[in-house]
């Protein structure tokens, strides 16, 4: 592989990562402010958040850890 042709995939990639680094700011912005309005009319609670997201990450979280890094 040429070096133009590395570099310009190189750039693309960068282009990529810029790209889903907006896309999760404008989620994250956007299950914020859900979550604000849901608070504010009473549809849910702090509480009930911390106790989902809290379960939510037992359930997504592994129950071996993943191996050491064999690398030194």
């Amino acid at each position: 592989m040429n070096r133009i042709t590395n570099h310009l995939e190189q750039i693309d990639l960068i282009g990529k990562l810029a790209d889903l680094k907006n896309a999760h700011y404008q989620n994250a912005l956007m299950v914020s402010a859900l979550i604000e309005v849901l608070v504010e009319k009473g549809i849910i609670t702090a509480q009930d958040i911390a106790t989902m997201s809290s379960s939510l990450d037992a359930a997504f979280t592994p129950a071996t850890p993943y191996p050491a890094d064999p690398t030194p």
